[in-house]
């Protein structure tokens, strides 16, 4: 009876902003599983970085999360013990806009997952393998980041920049109304997000805010519908740059909201919690990169959350490099 499966959105970021840095920038892939509804759980640094426009990234990743996994919270489900298997393959454009930075990119997970829980007092349990729901985004950054090329961006330096950006979650995921929990949502979210990053030194301190809308569910369990109210996130990073283009961030988050309605019944299932985590990135040579990531639950209004690692490869091309 169960399945549950997500991925988040993608970052371009350079390693650091001073004379040579482009030529080392490293794509930020950090790919945190959450379920559809719950995609702010996400810990992602260095999202609004500038990066030389005209740069193409591919990425592939894999993520492991394990114990007890939120879900939708329309579902009702209780003591839910799941693992997850998650590859994803991503692409992200950087171009520049009104003089601006900006970047495109997509993500499309295929999650593996099995697992138990407790449904009408009884122990389930469902052993699944699908496509996740894709997310498009888009993001500029108006402050701070003008639109460089390769040469350029040799001489730039970071202060503060200022951004936002909307992401798209489509419902193309698998999904099985006689399910559950599906590793598709079957309804659209919309996350528009601002962010701030600012450079002191070899520091980075970013914060973003965001919330998250969704449309209705018209086909949940045999033909009834649920509602989601908006999912309220923030995000809060410090990065540390090192020699040769190595950085470690810490990253945190919290978010609350997301209190369903199911077929015209408002429930008590509104949602809050917050994640701690930690993200390596090692450039390899020119055009390559590694990231690993962890990540776990230090707070949740319902469960403990779950704990999760992964690792990301990038390969990048484009003029100049």
């Amino acid at each position: 009876m169960l399945a549950t499966a997500g991925a988040s959105p993608i970052g371009v970021s350079p390693l650091a902003a001073r004379p040579g840095a482009g030529l080392a920038a490293c794509l930020g892939l950090l790919a945190l599983l959450a379920v559809p509804w719950a995609r702010a759980q996400t810990l992602e640094p260095r999202s609004y970085t500038n990066v030389p426009v005209d740069t193409n990234f591919l990425i592939a990743g894999y993520n492991h999360s394990s114990g007890d996994v939120a879900f939708d919270p329309a579902v009702p489900l209780t003591d839910a013990h799941l693992t997850t298997d998650s590859s994803i393959l991503a692409f992200a454009r950087s171009f520049g806009a009104w003089s601006k930075s900006a970047k495109f990119d997509v993500v499309a997970p295929i999650v593996s997952m099995y697992g138990d829980a407790i449904h009408d007092g009884e122990r389930v349990s469902r052993d699944i393998t699908g496509m996740g729901d894709p997310q498009f985004r888009v993001s500029m950054n108006f402050y701070g980041a003008p639109a460089l090329d390769w040469q350029q961006f040799r001489d730039y330096h970071q202060d503060l920049i200022l951004g936002a950006s909307l992401a798209v979650t489509a419902p193309f995921g698998q999904y099985d109304d006689r399910r559950l929990v599906n590793i598709g949502a079957n309804r659209w979210a919309i996350k528009p997000e601002l962010g701030a990053s600012k450079a002191i030194g070899p520091w980075l301190a970013e914060l973003y805010g965001a919330v998250t809308f969704y449309t209705r569910n018209n086909d949940f369990l045999d033909g009834g519908y649920v509602e989601l109210d908006p999912l309220y996130s923030t995000q809060f990073h410090v990065t540390r740059n090192f020699p040769n283009h190595v950085w470690v961030a810490f990253n945190a988050n919290y978010y609350w909201g997301a209190r369903a309605t199911v077929n015209g019944r408002r429930t008590d299932t509104l949602q809050a919690s917050s994640r701690f985590g930690l993200t390596l990135a090692v450039p390899v040579n020119r055009r390559n990169s590694i990231k690993l990531y962890g990540a776990t639950g230090v707070w949740a209004r319902t469960g403990s959350g779950s704990t999760n690692f992964g690792i990301a490869w990038q390969y990048r091309w484009g003029p100049g490099l």
